[in-house]
C-alpha cells in the first residue's frame, strides 16, 4: 500500500429521511482540527437519495468538499448498497483519516467499510489527535517512530482502562466516534463547498436487503445530550426511590435526571440515562453530581460540563476534584432543602 497517496480527513455524513444527523457536524468540527495540524483540508461524504439539497448545509458547519453519492438504492439505509458506496469513494479519493459516527448506523457500517477496504478501525473514540507512534520512540529505534499518525483513544476493558490505537501501515485510519464527545463549530453562514458528484454504480445481488416495511416508533425516553441541566446521582442516593428527590430537583430547575453506571447495573434507571463511558457524553451548562464518587469513566462523560456541582457525604471523593462547587453532607437532607430553596426563589420572583 502506497500510503503517501493518501491524503485528507473524510468524514461520513450520516441523513436520515433527508436531515443530517448533529453527528455529522460534530465529526467535522474535529475534522477541521485534524485537516489543521496536516495542513489538508476536510471532506464531508453524503450518502442518500436526492440529498444534494443538504451539501450547503455540511459547508456551513466546515466542510471543505462535499461528496455525493445520490442514487435510490440508497434511499433508506441498508448495509450492502452504503458499504458498496462508502467503500468506493475510499478507493477512488485516498483518503488518509476517515471518520464515522458511532450511531446505529455508523457501528453497521464503519467495521463493514474498514473490511473492505483492507484497513483497521477503532472503534467509539472518545479522542482524536495527530501524533507520533510510538507515542515514546524506543531507545535506539528513534528512526521507526512515524510522525503525523491518527492517535485514536477509547475506552477499553469495559470502561477500566483507556487504550489508545493507531493504525501506521494502512490507510485510511479509520475510527466511528461517539456522539457528543467532539464539538461542532458554529455555522459560517453562506459558507460554500466543492461539490463532487460521484457514483459507482448498483448492481443488486443476494445481500440487498429487500425492505417490507418501515415502522417509526416515538421514543418515550428524552435524551440528556440535549439537557440544559442534568441532576445526576449515583449509587450513593441508595434506591430507586430516592430518585424521585433528584426529579423533584430536576423539576423545579427545568432540567432532566441522568445517572451513573452503577444506577444502571442496579435496575434503578435505564442505560439511556447513564453519562460516562459506557453512557453518553454530555456538556450542559450546569450538571449536578449527586451520591457519585467521581470515576474516572464517569467524569469522561461529563467533565466538560459548564459548571459541576456535586454532593456527596466523602469529602475526600473525586468529584470534588472537578467541580466547580462542592457540598460535604447527607443528600437525603440536602436535595430537598435545595429544591425548596429554588422553588422558594422561582415564586418570590
Amino acid at each position: 500500500m502506497g500510503l503517501e497517496e493518501y491524503k485528507g480527513v473524510f468524514i461520513y455524513a450520516q441523513q436520515v429521511d433527508n436531515e443530517i444527523s448533529s453527528i455529522a457536524y460534530e465529526l467535522l468540527g474535529k475534522g477541521k482540527e485534524l485537516a489543521a495540524d496536516l495542513g489538508t483540508d476536510v471532506t464531508a461524504v453524503l450518502l442518500g437519495s436526492n440529498v444534494k439539497g443538504l451539501c450547503d448545509k455540511l459547508a456551513e458547519y466546515g466542510a471543505d468538499k462535499v461528496i455525493v453519492v445520490d442514487d435510490p438504492e440508497l434511499e433508506t439505509y441498508r448495509t450492502e448498497p452504503y458499504a458498496h458506496a462508502l467503500a468506493s469513494v475510499i478507493n477512488e479519493y485516498k483518503p488518509e483519516i476517515m471518520l464515522v459516527g458511532a450511531t446505529a448506523i455508523g457501528r453497521d457500517l464503519g467495521p463493514t467499510v474498514s473490511a473492505r477496504v483492507a484497513t483497521g478501525l477503532t472503534a467509539d473514540c472518545t479522542v482524536l489527535e495527530i501524533g507520533d507512534f510510538p507515542l515514546v520512540a524506543v531507545p535506539g529505534k528513534e528512526d521507526e517512530q512515524k510522525h503525523n499518525q491518527l492517535l485514536m483513544t477509547r475506552p477499553a476493558f469495559g470502561g477500566n482502562t483507556i487504550a489508545t490505537i493507531a493504525c501506521p501501515d494502512n490507510r485510511p485510519q479509520m475510527a466511528t466516534v461517539r456522539p457528543g464527545v467532539m464539538q461542532k463549530i458554529d455555522p459560517i453562514p453562506g459558507a460554500k463547498a466543492e461539490i463532487i458528484e460521484y457514483n459507482p454504480g448498483f448492481t443488486p445481488n443476494d445481500r440487498y436487503v429487500e425492505i417490507q416495511e418501515i415502522v417509526k416508533a416515538v421514543g418515550q425516553v428524552q435524551n440528556i445530550m440535549d439537557a440544559k441541566i442534568l441532576v445526576s446521582g449515583g449509587r450513593g442516593v441508595g434506591s430507586a426511590e430516592n430518585f424521585k428527590m433528584l426529579q423533584d430537583l430536576a423539576d423545579a430547575l427545568g432540567g432532566m435526571v441522568s445517572c451513573s453506571r452503577a444506577v444502571v447495573e442496579n435496575g434503578w434507571l435505564a442505560q439511556d440515562y447513564q453519562v460516562g463511558q459506557t453512557g453518553k457524553t454530555v456538556r450542559p451548562n450546569v450538571y449536578f453530581a449527586i451520591g457519585i464518587s467521581g470515576a474516572i469513566q464517569h467524569v469522561a462523560g461529563m467533565e466538560e460540563s459548564d459548571i459541576i456541582v456535586a454532593i456527596n457525604k466523602d469529602a475526600d471523593a473525586p468529584i470534588f476534584d472537578v467541580a466547580d462547587y462542592g457540598v460535604v453532607g447527607d443528600l437525603n437532607k440536602i436535595v430537598p432543602a435545595l429544591t425548596e430553596a429554588i422553588k422558594a426563589n422561582a415564586a418570590a420572583k
